[in-house]
């Protein structure tokens, strides 16, 4: 066990049960609380084939009024089995009173969006209202997630995409099931 002086005061949440408890606010995201992980398809037109991945999505709190949202994702061959790291995503998800979520989302290719949506219901829609690149990240205009609880164990992810001039357009869909918190499916 960790010496008290080295673990933090007020712990992140992976489950509306656990201390902290969750913000009011959290309500309509609250069935997002956990790790999630699972498999996908996903393409563009500048790629040269489709291809299909695994990727983990962890939502945690810590009393306050926002979820943290962390993303990765792997590259898989045609058996299954991991190729290399593919995507990687951190940020903030702000619910507001009337419904509406504020998402901060960051990538290390240089990218930084700031989306608005709602959550209504299970899903969970959120569209860009801008973004920011660095000097040497590829060119995104536009991204849409939609995040769709199905039943208490399996979310479903779908992004769109507008990136190196072409239209907005699907990009990513992935079946995620609920996983305790550290567990990695590549």
């Amino acid at each position: 066990m960790l010496d008290p002086a080295q673990q933090p005061p007020y712990p992140d949440a992976l489950r509306p049960d656990a201390a902290p408890a969750p913000h009011a606010l959290l309500t309509p995201l609250i069935g997002l609380l956990g790790t999630w992980s699972g498999r996908g398809r996903g393409g563009y037109p500048t790629l040269s084939e489709e291809f299909t991945y695994a990727q983990e999505v962890t939502f945690r709190h810590d009393g306050r009024p926002f979820l943290h949202y962390e993303a990765r994702a792997w590259l898989l061959d045609a058996d299954g089995a991991p190729l290399r790291p593919a995507a990687r995503e951190t940020g903030w998800w702000r619910p507001q009173p009337d419904g509406h979520v504020e998402a901060l989302i960051t990538q290390p290719t240089g990218i930084a969006e700031i989306l608005l949506g709602r959550a209504d219901g299970g899903t969970v829609e959120l569209a860009t209202q801008q973004v920011a690149l660095t000097p040497t990240a590829k060119e995104v205009s536009a991204t849409r997630r939609r995040y769709t609880l199905t039943d208490e164990d399996t979310l479903d992810f779908v992004h769109d995409l507008a990136a190196v001039g072409r239209p907005l357009q699907h990009h990513l869909s992935a079946r995620l099931r609920r996983r305790g918190p550290g567990h990695v499916v590549p």
